[in-house]
């Protein structure tokens, strides 16, 4: 965060990255945060419902676990959201969309089902926004001359993540 010069010298803040530009861009952040929708999804999918008869600390202690679930598969889809407008504002040119004509649709799709993975608890949409930042990871490491390879995430929530392969 830095402060510049806003209306005659008044301070004001400004988030950013990067508008330098400082070219150091990569869609890792990306792919962590939709592995993570993707994780809060199964959390949600595995809690077990307390019963009518459960006692009143096991119904709440179910519903904290779900909101903490929840607060933490809305803020990773918004991450994802916000890592996506960084590579889509900053880093991909009119060359690249020539180059992948399929970006934009990629980029679309991605921001619509982060937003999608927000609205809902749903796995199939959190599979298919981790396939999309997946295929825009391929695409940016081929925008720089990398070869790309999947690899498995290692994580609980499974999945694979796509890393740049020098030539």
């Amino acid at each position: 965060m830095m402060r510049i010069p806003m209306n005659r010298g008044t301070p004001g803040v400004v988030h950013a990255h990067c508008d330098i530009p400082c070219g150091i861009y990569d869609p890792h952040h990306a792919q962590i945060a939709a592995l993570t929708v993707l994780r809060m999804n199964q959390l949600i999918a595995e809690l077990p419902r307390p019963g009518p008869q459960a006692k009143p600390e096991e119904a709440q202690a179910h519903q904290h676990k779900l909101s903490r679930y929840t607060e933490t598969k809305e803020a990773h889809a918004e991450q994802v959201k916000h890592e996506l407008r960084v590579l889509w504002g900053d880093y991909f040119t009119p060359d690249h969309a020539k180059q992948f004509p399929e970006l934009h649709g990629l980029f679309w799709d991605a921001m619509k089902l982060a937003s999608k993975t927000r609205q809902e608890i749903n796995p199939q949409a959190a599979q298919d926004l981790l396939a999309k930042v997946q295929k825009i990871a391929e695409v940016f490491w081929k925008s720089k001359g990398a070869e790309v390879r999947r690899q498995p995430s290692m994580q609980k929530s499974g999945g694979e993540l796509v890393y740049p392969v020098a030539k």
